[in-house]
């Protein structure tokens, strides 16, 4: 049976050309061999999706600068492949040729632009230089003839970042909006966006390690329960190590020590906003700069374990796999980048396993065996919660009344923001997840679904008999404050 490892071949796609970026970097020869690695990805020309070949080669030379980490701007790690982005139709609501020309003409009655005409068969037309995209007329027309065209990516992205160039149509991002969380990369059917890729970093980190003696770390999301379906997840550790990391961790051990402060943290403020997820913090910092204050002081899990690896063990390394793509913009800042030193996906480590031809389905397995039950449900949504209160009710928390909300997605965010911000919020901490479903949804992910809830909350399970409390217990006390 074929394995499939990606949800789709966009996925794919992009894998092939980080692998075999990978192989020539393992091989030291990477700056040799650019020149060849599209002859071996571009698609023959009677398979090509453009115009010609040539454009294809022209769109993987693109492709095979970001997996190197190459960018046009550094403010951001989501790129728009330029060149690649010229299929979609501009956006907006359209008349398909579903109208009949009816005579009750009720998009017209609707329309708070007087944007609707009718031609000689009294058929609508749409004034583009009037409409405002409210979508009244869609609403109402028995014919369900009038469609929203929103660009994939445009419908992606829930914060208006994304807008088309007047002149060339491609998509072009609004970083002082931008979260980094990658919809937009993960929705986009013909890979025109993406993610810059540190996977040379990585290699270069492993390497080193290896000559110089360093301690690499690779601290895992707990998400990595729902991923690599087609091995265990002992496989999947074994499989880390044998690629040249020291030692692997939990991030949900860091989720554990963040749900004790934090929840110490929320007691002493009386209200607060997670700081877990990078995405919905620069939200806040860019959209709701009144409500910053109330962003929770405390490291991310990432952050907060990587910096008591680095307070408790000379000369280490660290770096953070994971599904979001926004950890790669959050290493960038100050508060991270002296703990963390590089950040890849699942995609990447997938691309890793096969640049070194390394089969995970046939290793033995490693146990991890760091975190509790409350750290790794961390990975979906509600589990941050859930981990708060655990925690309060193991400090013997009985006065502080918890009253959270949880925000599936970054428009539910939105909207508890909102409400904060005029306080008419009725709860004392949000919980904030840009991507759908919390980091199970994010963007560097191999597959999707609902069964990676279910996956999480099965190996959350398996350490249930632990407490938060013993979780940390373990640790040096002086290093995690």
């Amino acid at each position: 049976m074929k394995i499939r490892k990606f949800d789709t071949k966009v996925q794919h796609l992009k894998y092939k050309v980080l692998r075999s970026v990978a192989r020539h970097a393992w091989a030291g020869d990477l700056m040799e061999h650019l020149i060849d690695i599209p002859k071996e990805l571009v698609p023959g020309k009677h398979a090509t999706m453009r115009c010609c070949v040539y454009k294809e080669r022209a769109i993987l030379s693109e492709r095979i600068k970001i997996a190197m980490g190459q960018g046009e701007d550094d403010s951001n790690v989501i790129e728009v492949i330029d060149i690649a982005c010229d299929e979609c139709p501009q956006g907006g609501y359209v008349v398909t040729e579903t109208c009949r020309g009816c005579l009750a003409h009720r998009c017209e009655d609707v329309c708070p632009r007087g944007a609707i005409t009718f031609d000689e068969k009294q058929r609508a037309i749409i004034d583009k230089s009037k409409c405002i995209n409210c979508g009244k007329c869609a609403n109402v027309c028995p014919y369900s003839a009038i469609t929203n065209r929103t660009r994939p990516c445009e419908k992606a992205c829930k914060i208006g970042a994304i807008s088309s160039d007047p002149e060339y149509g491609n998509a072009v991002i609004d970083n002082s909006k931008c979260i980094s969380c990658g919809a937009c990369v993960y929705q986009c059917p013909f890979g025109a966006i993406t993610d810059r890729s540190y996977i040379l970093e990585v290699i270069d980190l492993i390497k080193k390690s290896q000559s110089e003696g360093t301690k690499l770390y690779a601290v895992v999301a707990p998400s990595i329960s729902s991923q690599f379906t087609y091995a265990k997840l002992g496989q999947v550790v074994t499989g880390i190590k044998k690629l040249g990391f020291y030692s692997v961790v939990e991030a949900a051990l860091g989720a554990d020590i963040v749900a004790d402060l934090e929840s110490r943290e929320l007691v002493e403020k009386g209200f607060l906003t997670s700081s877990c997820c990078p995405a919905f913090v620069d939200y806040i910092n860019k959209q709701f700069p009144t409500l910053v204050p109330y962003v929770s002081h405390n490291f991310s899990p990432m952050v907060q374990i990587s910096k008591y690896i680095k307070e408790t063990t000379e000369n280490a390394k660290v770096v953070f796999i994971g599904p979001c793509t926004a950890k790669k913009k959050e290493v960038k800042q100050p508060k991270a980048r002296e703990w963390v030193d590089s950040v890849i996906t699942f995609e990447e480590l997938q691309a890793l396993f096969d640049s070194r031809d390394i089969d995970i389905s046939s290793l033995e397995e490693t146990s991890l065996d760091n975190a509790s039950y409350y750290g790794r449900i961390f990975a979906r949504c509600g589990g941050l919660s859930d981990a708060v209160a655990q925690a309060m009710r193991e400090h013997g928390e009985v006065d502080f009344n918890l009253k959270p909300i949880v925000c599936d997605g970054i428009e539910q965010c939105k909207a508890a923001l909102m409400r904060a911000k005029v306080k008419k919020l009725d709860a004392n901490f949000i919980e904030g997840m840009a991507c759908t479903g919390g980091c199970i949804g994010g963007a560097g992910v191999l597959t999707h679904g609902e069964k990676n809830k279910a996956e999480v909350d099965s190996y959350g399970r398996e350490a249930f008999e632990k407490s938060i409390t013993d979780a940390i217990s373990v640790l040096d006390k002086d290093k995690i404050k």
